[in-house]
């Protein structure tokens, strides 16, 4: 096995490498760093985790080291770019720019990095002052490029990091246009890396590179030994107490968990905040300050459970994460790979554990074949108690496991959008749709329902606040008029409130002459 020094990197490197106990190369860093020192194009397909960061920065470092200073902006301003490095997310954009930072600190080059989700004023005053090595996400750079605000004359080195994940991100016309801005080959150095290598990225590949040198590490069907695969036969609505019990081990020191949506990102993370489980929640709905704050509680133990979409977890790299649950399978099989390569690194064990619904069973499969072996799957345990399995409301009728946070703290996006899932009973015979374990009403605001008391109530029969009738032409197809229903209680922080019947009384008279300005008809005319 060669060394740092046996790949010829230059002095100040190899220290910063020694500094941070960096050895012996990784396969994909020894397959990489030769050739794009030779300035070569670089088509690599390799996952997260692999050192893939390393194996472009290290020897793009020692390239602009040979070459020398940059030519600096028009007007007298800072030094230009000579090498874009275009990532999907604004976590992985910013973990490549700490990349460089820290194996180039003995260099003196500079990097910047912008994303979008926050203001760019800092962004751009950091290219004027000039940078050697410019991280950036696709849409924030093509905002900069189209205020005049971002030179891309002077790039030497492109990369393109998690290809196929922007992809998926729709961002691939946004690349090429980038492209367009940045000189073209043999000018310029291409490198190309994702997990994948769908025929999309094949044909972005050939459009942009020039005689690319193809490495490869871990296929993405393998997955590695040391991760202990196991998946549990359980109805969605069991889910979240499944969750919990898992969660109550305590060999369970450091946990990622995946959801299909961002939604459920959020209703599992306050779920499991409720029951006493710090855990927080990123996704792409997520401020960028938010999703920062989530990650520092992560790492620093604050936080012993991060919620996450795939998109969101792309390129989480945080030590010790003992275990990945998979709450929802993941529709794409690749995705799976990614999602436990979250464990188990560094040659550490780790534990992922898949919750299968019977409507996931074709997902699991899917799974199976990609990965070529079978993961055992097991029923959900006997031993829990049933007010575990089962989420109860105050009044012993069945609720939403969703129940509490936005509705008893009055927020009006919990009045709106959960009075009308928490409110509703679930007695036998009721037609339920469920969204990620939590049970839902599948009628949105109409028919009838009871209330706690058990006397029947209508969804529709009251009256509007504003005295029309609910056949009025202004509330058809708005879901805000649902809430004006009936009357409804003033609702507190620890109180519930419950439809108020209408009664005949109530209801506004009608009106005898049609509401569109036409006279009736004089009697005895037909």
């Amino acid at each position: 096995m060669k060394s740092f020094r046996e790949l010829g990197l230059c002095a100040p490197l190899q220290q910063s490498l020694r500094e941070e106990g960096y050895e012996t190369p990784t396969p994909i860093q020894l397959q990489a760093i030769p050739p794009v020192m030779a300035g070569r194009d670089v088509l690599g397909c390799a996952q997260t985790g692999t050192g893939k960061t390393a194996a472009f920065a290290l020897p793009i470092l020692h390239r602009l080291l040979e070459s020398g200073p940059t030519k600096s902006a028009r007007g007298g301003g800072g030094a230009l770019p000579r090498v874009l490095v275009l990532s999907p997310t604004r976590e992985l954009a910013t973990q490549i720019a700490e990349s460089f930072s820290v194996y180039g600190r003995h260099t003196g080059m500079r990097q910047a990095v912008i994303f979008g989700g926050v203001s760019q004023h800092h962004q751009v005053k950091a290219l004027q002052r000039g940078v050697d090595v410019l991280v950036a996400t696709p849409g924030r750079l093509i905002d900069l490029m189209d205020q005049r605000l971002a030179d891309l004359s002077q790039v030497t080195v492109f990369v393109l990091d998690e290809a196929d994940r922007m992809l998926d991100m729709g961002f691939i016309q946004p690349i090429r246009r980038i492209a367009a801005a940045v000189p073209r080959p043999p000018a310029r150095q291409t490198l190309l890396f994702s997990a994948t290598m769908p025929d999309e990225i094949r044909r972005l590949a050939d459009s942009l590179m020039h005689d690319p040198v193809r490495v490869a590490v871990t296929p993405i069907a393998s997955t590695v030994p040391k991760i202990e695969q196991s998946a549990y036969a359980v109805p969605k609505a069991d889910k979240p107490a499944l969750l919990r019990h898992l969660l109550a081990d305590e060999s369970v020191l450091r946990a990622v968990v995946f959801t299909r949506t961002k939604h459920g990102a959020d209703r599992v993370s306050r779920m499991l905040a409720r029951n006493g489980v710090s855990a927080d929640a990123i996704h792409g709905n997520k401020a960028q300050n938010q999703r920062t704050r989530a990650l520092d509680r992560f790492r620093s133990g604050a936080a012993r459970v991060l919620v996450a979409t795939d998109v969101a977890a792309r390129g989480l790299d945080v030590d010790g994460i003992t275990h990945v649950f998979n709450f929802d399978l993941p529709m794409e099989p690749e995705a799976y790979v990614h999602r436990i390569g979250r464990t188990a690194r560094a040659g550490a064990s780790g534990s992922a554990v898949s919750f299968c619904d019977p409507a996931e069973r074709p997902l699991l499969r899917q799974v199976e074949r990609l990965i070529g072996r079978s993961v055992p799957m097991t029923v959900t345990p006997k031993e829990l108690p049933a007010e575990v399995l089962v989420e109860r409301g105050r009044h012993g009728e069945h609720a939403d496991a969703e129940r509490g946070d936005s509705r008893r703290a009055g927020s009006r996006n919990g009045r709106q959008g959960e009075r009308r899932e928490a409110s509703r009973s679930g007695g036998p015979g009721r037609d339920r749709a469920h969204d990620g374990g939590f049970q839902r009403d599948s009628r949105d605001g109409g028919g009838f329902g009871r209330d706690s008391s058990g006397r029947k109530r209508g969804g529709r029969s009251g009256p509007r606040r504003d005295g029309r009738s609910h056949g009025h032409p202004a509330g058809k197809g708005s879901s805000r008029h649902a809430e004006h229903a009936a009357p409804r209680t003033e609702r507190s922080e620890n109180t519930r409130s419950d439809t108020v019947p209408a009664t005949t009384s109530e209801r506004p008279a009608p009106t005898p002459f049609p509401r569109h300005g036409r006279k009736p008809l004089a009697r005895g005319r037909r």
